[in-house]
């Protein structure tokens, strides 16, 4: 998708547009942290999560536990979007509480590493959707460009031939792919030795994810026989790893890509990629604030519950603006995405 194509002139002088709404932003106090609004949802989100692990030892070796490695399922990722907001430091403006909260959430709970994740989604806020400099629009399992489409071979090309069918399938896999990651992203180093991803706390964040990894077999292990805790495994990461990417996936996929080609600032920059999904309160929270991307990539530490309050006032500046502004439904937001994978895997369908 063309971004000439959907960017209008610009109304006012462009170097100065976001300062105007940071401070509209600003004056309204929805940049001011949340101390209660976090303890709440920290105490919520960890109490759900400590108590499933409970209920997990105490049903013992029991088939329920599948159905209960699909409730972990969906706490494991509230827990995660913690460590999301505790990177973009919204909990807490020092570096140190919000990295202990992130190593805690990230490493421990989750066994995802938090400081390979900051590096890659700060990244991705710099440049989203960016081929070059995005990488989460990197060519991968799932190609979002034509021509990356085009340099793929064997299984590769296969793939990107269905990946629209295959999207949600290959989700159940993010899991475990982001497990994997985690642990390249520690140990990875480059032919002159230097590590791959830069990291602040690598040997605190490689304990952390032995202590999860060996915690959660060892529970498992403990209390139910080796099929049922490998088919828990299963189940519970597979969820997760889906719930992670439906949670993600609405955000700019489908959306303009830019290149080197093209100047612009960085309002229209975050405005023009993202896409923000309607709906009540029940979808901010199944969606960790995700919903309000538009507004999370113009203030990335802007707190969770100040999004809901900061969308209105970002989009009528962006209509003042004349920049456009999408917002859609979370089904419509899918189709869009899937559509978008479909049309790039095109040429190579004949």
């Amino acid at each position: 998708m063309a971004l000439g194509a959907v960017a209008e002139p610009p109304v006012r002088r462009r170097g100065s547009d976001y300062a105007q709404l940071s401070r509209r932003i600003s004056q309204a106090g929805l940049l001011e942290r949340r101390p209660g609004w976090y303890v709440t949802r920290i105490t919520l989100t960890l109490g759900a999560f400590v108590a499933g692990w409970v209920a997990v030892f105490l049903l013992g070796d029991s088939w329920w536990q599948l159905p209960l490695a699909a409730l972990m399922a969906v706490a494991t990722t509230q827990v995660a979007f913690l460590g999301h907001d505790a990177g973009h430091r919204q909990m807490f403006r020092r570096r140190g509480p919000s990295e202990l909260v992130g190593l805690l959430a990230g490493n421990l709970a989750v066994g995802l590493s938090y400081g390979w994740w900051v590096d890659k989604h700060n990244r991705h806020h710099a440049n989203p959707n960016h081929e070059d400099e995005d990488p989460d629009v990197g060519a991968g399992a799932l190609v979002w460009t034509t021509e990356q489409a085009l340099e793929t071979r064997g299984f590769g090309r296969w793939l990107a031939q269905r990946q629209a069918f295959l999207f949600f399938p290959m989700l159940l896999l993010e899991g475990l792919n982001l497990h994997v990651a985690s642990i390249r992203a520690i140990l990875g180093r480059e032919p002159d030795g230097r590590h791959t991803t830069p990291m602040r706390h690598r040997a605190v964040e490689a304990a952390l994810l032995v202590a999860h990894t060996v915690g959660y077999a060892a529970l498992l292990l403990a209390v139910m026989s080796p099929v049922k805790a490998l088919l828990f495994a299963v189940v519970h990461q597979a969820l997760w790893g889906l719930y992670m990417g439906c949670a993600f996936a609405p955000n700019h996929k489908g959306m303009p890509m830019p290149t080197a080609e093209d100047e612009l600032d960085f309002l229209r920059k975050q405005v023009l990629t993202s896409r923000n999904v309607r709906g009540s309160r029940l979808v901010d929270t199944t969606l960790g604030g995700l919903n309000y991307q538009i507004e999370h990539h113009l203030f990335p530490n802007m707190p969770r519950a100040n999004l809901r309050r900061a969308q209105p006032i970002v989009r009528a500046y962006c209509v003042e603006q004349g920049i456009p502004y999408a917002e859609t439904g979370l089904i419509e937001s899918y189709r869009q995405a899937l559509g978008h994978l479909h049309d790039v895997g095109r040429p190579l369908r004949g």
